[in-house]
């Protein structure tokens, strides 16, 4: 339990953190002026459902890492570890820098690695990969929806915010 009470805390702080430096969500300008797909769901299901995926996440990362002296332990959690910073990267990639191309290449990495995660972990915490699967299903969601963001804005892909106010001397 006690690793729960770091990773847990410490994955909903990242979350937060990687959101709110990149002005995520529909106060950021640039991303309201997008185009959304049909199936875009309503903007505040986005915190919930990502706060819930990082409590899994941290639920899961909590068992490996408790699985001391386990064969495989330390690539499972390298490479959700890289899943975790692939993630932490995409909203300032997307919502920071316009770069939905840069992004839609990073949420794709993030795809392939949470999949070798829960493999990964399947072989040392059944449990803990079970917990990966709802996040799966998230990701690859949220893929798809910027892969249609991309494909409705052709031109805003590295696009400057439109509040932007440019001043010339």
């Amino acid at each position: 339990m006690r690793w729960v009470a770091v990773f847990v805390p410490a994955m909903l702080l990242l979350g937060f953190l990687s959101a709110a430096a990149s002005n995520s969500g529909e106060q950021n300008v640039w991303f309201s002026a997008l185009v959304k797909p049909d199936l875009y769901p309503p903007a505040q299901l986005f915190p919930i459902v990502w706060s819930v995926a990082y409590v899994l996440m941290g639920l899961a990362l909590s068992m490996v890492v408790s699985a001391r002296g386990s064969a495989g332990r330390g690539l499972a959690i390298g490479v959700f570890t890289l899943h975790v910073a692939l993630n932490l990267v995409w909203s300032p990639l997307f919502f920071g820098g316009h770069r939905i191309v840069a992004a839609l290449i990073d949420i794709a990495a993030m795809d392939v690695t949470l999949a070798l995660s829960i493999l990964l972990f399947a072989r040392l915490r059944p449990v803990a990969a079970l917990l990966l699967v709802p996040v799966m299903g998230w990701i690859l969601f949220a893929s798809l929806l910027n892969w249609q963001i991309l494909t409705l804005n052709p031109g805003a892909d590295g696009a400057p915010d439109p509040a932007a106010v440019h001043v010339k001397f």
